[in-house]
């Protein structure tokens, strides 16, 4: 039989590494890394928007991104699991839950239960209601500002005449009817 003879000479960082494993400190190191560290990278925060480089990047959710014209089009558009349960949204009314309250049908329907379990599902449909309220309301003032702004005092009809109209908005009157019309509103709140 032959003897067997190590025939590679070890380097000093073997040796090291074999005096960590034995005395139990596997996670030491024997050697020291290099390596180019560069410019230092800014500490940004969730909501932060910077440039870089000639981009655009902010932070949303924990994950750096880069802020295109498609940003918009990326909120309407609807992920394949639900952010909150991870089950694929397969359902034919998915997208439109998620459109809304950003949920599957399946996690809305058990946080209203949720709601009416613990008796704060009355006061999220007023407040709901109320809400909207106030949209129409916001709504109907800056079509009343646009219509009070334009001061068209003519007129292209479907054959490419001019007309000039005579008269114009009687303002107070405007005003008096956009009073009215919130006083409406503001009654159906609950």
């Amino acid at each position: 039989m032959k003897d067997s003879v190590l025939k590679k000479e070890f380097q000093k960082r073997d040796v090291e590494r074999l005096r960590n494993l034995i005395k139990g400190k596997h996670g030491n190191r024997t050697t020291m890394g290099i390596g180019y560290n560069g410019e230092t990278q800014e500490d940004h925060k969730e909501g932060d928007i910077w440039e870089e480089k000639g981009k655009t990047w902010t932070i949303r959710d924990g994950i750096r991104e880069n802020v295109t014209k498609l940003d918009k089009i990326k909120k309407a558009a609807v992920p394949l699991f639900c952010p909150k349960c991870k089950q694929v949204m397969d359902k034919q009314l998915d997208p439109f839950y998620f459109k809304a309250y950003g949920e599957c049908l399946d996690c809305r329907a058990k946080t209203e239960t949720q709601m009416k379990i613990t008796g704060t599902w009355e006061n999220y449909t007023k407040q709901t209601y109320n809400a909207e309220i106030d949209q129409q309301i916001q709504e109907y003032k800056n079509w009343f500002e646009n219509i009070l702004i334009d001061t068209a005092d003519g007129f292209v009809s479907e054959n490419g005449e001019v007309q000039k109209w005579v008269g114009g908005i009687d303002k107070d009157r405007a005003q008096q009817s956009l009073d009215e019309v919130i006083k409406y509103l503001n009654s159906l709140k609950k």
